[in-house]
């Protein structure tokens, strides 16, 4: 199902227009066992996975989530660089009976976003329960003959556990894994699919709590033998290059591109499995295998069926760099999860990093909590994998040639990531992306810290995510009508400039660490530091 577009504004002199969407956050039941009861849910518009939203490039969005559900809520667009107001700061929720408006750039390379939930201390539990939607950007410079329409296929991994009853076993009281033993797509428990013999654009995202996969095709009578296809995108949409492999290793919250070529299986089946040495996860009986194609015998369609081009993107690589700046331990302490011995509760102490704004710094994330993996989401920044090691596996060959936002820390792992802290200041969050990790506070904030002198004027200044002016608000029908979202609402979003500019914002930014001494050169201090506490920001107001 596609988000429906309710309302639109357009800038009459400049041009540029502002989407506006809502989306109604309620509870429903799917029947998954036939024999037993329905399965108790919370979606977005009620429907798990949510509605897919399929964004152009530079075209803007204002989403509005209206929780009607029992949870508080908070949604991030993951993948996206929005203002930190509208990033889904784990303290700033909505509750029931509230909205609140989300104002999304949709500015970025093309590439697969997702949005889900991100509230504090109940995100497992939200997400669990079906708040998770594809947000797919369009960018007609990415196409590049690529498989398209009903050959563009959005595929949402997940494992759920269901009780005796037919309902789902709830994470609630998890402290640390909820693996299931049920393997969903798109919300259905290990569904086919009818394919044609032709090649297929698919797009995986592992929305699982705490499930990551290594995925491989295998065809009927032929056990073990696994099919090649080719991996052409990651988080940050295109690899430079396509890379040919014979699995796929994908962890919660990653997303990755495969073209498959289905010609070769016509009037045969090809099944999607799963590995049974995935890191440290738990297996079960049923969780070695994911879906399956029933390959039909015609093309009805030969369009975008050619050779993947051997060039794909020019990546935005950020310049070269050996010293680390950062260092970030992922371990288990004392019956907690924490960050460099920090917990996000310890409101005082989370702000691990103040990277100056446009700079780039090499971070090191280190696993050190034994038997567990993780997978690291950094907001706001694509970054580089550099070096992988002290674990099973080196870079992997497709992570090579991509820009991701998720990096796996496997068991023992240590990983090295490149990134710009660009464009925008203020606070943003990194975490493990196993959600009852999450929830139980291995999460901590980086303050993308104002240049005092960098001399550019912004109309809007954004860095507190728990600015009130953009905090939720209780349903009033009068903010709910045409006129009002017309003329009132998205003409104010329009005024703050925020994202309109950010190509130029980057551009100075660059100019600015030309003349002071470099992008890769040493951080220093930051400029001004702020700490984020539960409802309000403190620090220097020139640096927030």
């Amino acid at each position: 199902m596609l988000a429906l577009l309710k309302d639109s504004y357009t800038n009459a002199t400049t041009g540029r227009t502002i989407n506006y969407y809502e989306v109604e956050i309620k509870p429903f039941q799917q029947q998954v066992y036939p024999n037993l009861g329905k399965a108790n849910l919370v979606g977005y518009d009620g429907i798990s996975p949510g509605p897919t939203f399929r964004m152009e490039k530079d075209t803007e969005a204002v989403v509005r989530f209206i929780n009607h559900a029992t949870l508080d809520t908070s949604v991030h667009l993951h993948g996206s660089f929005s203002r930190t107001p509208f990033d889904g700061w784990a303290e700033d929720t909505t509750k029931p009976g509230q909205f609140k408006d989300y104002y999304y750039p949709n500015a970025q390379p093309g590439r697969t976003l997702w949005y889900h939930d991100h509230a504090i201390n109940h995100t497992a539990e939200n997400a669990y329960f079906g708040q998770a939607g594809f947000y797919i950007l369009h960018d007609p410079a990415s196409d590049k003959g690529l498989p398209s329409g009903k050959y563009d296929v959005p595929l949402a991994l997940a494992a759920k556990q269901y009780k005796s009853n037919g309902d789902l076993f709830s994470p609630a009281k998890e402290t640390t894994s909820l693996w299931g033993d049920v393997i969903h797509v798109n919300g259905q428990p290990w569904p086919y699919f009818k394919v044609e013999p032709r090649k297929y654009r698919f797009r995986f995202l592992d929305t699982s709590i705490s499930r990551a996969f290594k995925l491989y095709f295998e065809a009927d009578n032929k056990v073990d033998t696994r099919i090649p296809f080719q991996v052409v995108a990651s988080d940050a949409g295109l690899m430079s290059k396509p890379v040919t492999s014979t699995t796929l290793e994908i962890a919660m919250a990653e997303r990755w591109e495969i073209v498959f070529d289905f010609s070769a299986f016509a009037n045969k089946n090809i099944t999607l499995r799963n590995s049974r040495d995935v890191q440290a996860d738990e297996d079960y009986e049923g969780t070695d295998r994911v879906m399956r194609f029933l390959v039909g015998n015609a093309v009805s369609d030969a369009t975008n069926n050619g050779p993947v081009p051997s060039s794909l993107a020019n990546l935005a690589l950020p310049p070269t760099k050996t010293n680390v700046d950062r260092t970030f331990r992922f371990e288990r302490q004392g019956g907690e999860w924490t960050i460099n011995g920090v917990t996000f509760a310890d409101v005082n102490n989370r702000i691990l990093a103040k990277p100056p704004r446009g700079k780039v710094e090499l971070w090191q994330l280190e696993n050190s909590s034994g038997g567990w993996s993780h997978p690291v989401h950094i907001h706001l920044v694509d970054f580089q994998i550099v070096k992988r090691f002290d674990g099973k596996r080196p870079v992997l060959e497709y992570e090579k040639v991509a820009l991701k936002d998720v990096v796996l820390l496997g068991v023992n792992e240590k990983v090295q990531v490149l990134a710009k802290y660009a464009p925008w200041d203020g606070v943003y969050m990194f975490h493990c992306h196993n959600l009852i990790h999450e929830d139980h506070d291995m999460m901590a904030a980086f303050n993308v810290s104002a240049l005092e002198d960098f001399g550019y004027h912004e109309t809007t200044h954004f860095a507190d995510p728990m600015e009130q002016r953009w905090r939720s608000k209780n349903e009033d029908p009068a903010k709910s009508t045409q006129q009002y979202i017309e003329g009132s609402l998205l003409p104010m979003f329009d005024q703050t400039d925020a994202y309109r500019k950010h190509k130029e914002v980057e551009d100075a930014l660059d100019e600015y660490w030309g003349e002071h001494g470099g992008l890769t050169g040493p951080s220093g201090s930051g400029g001004s530091g702020c700490k984020v506490k539960r409802g309000r920001i403190q620090g220097r107001k020139d640096g927030c």
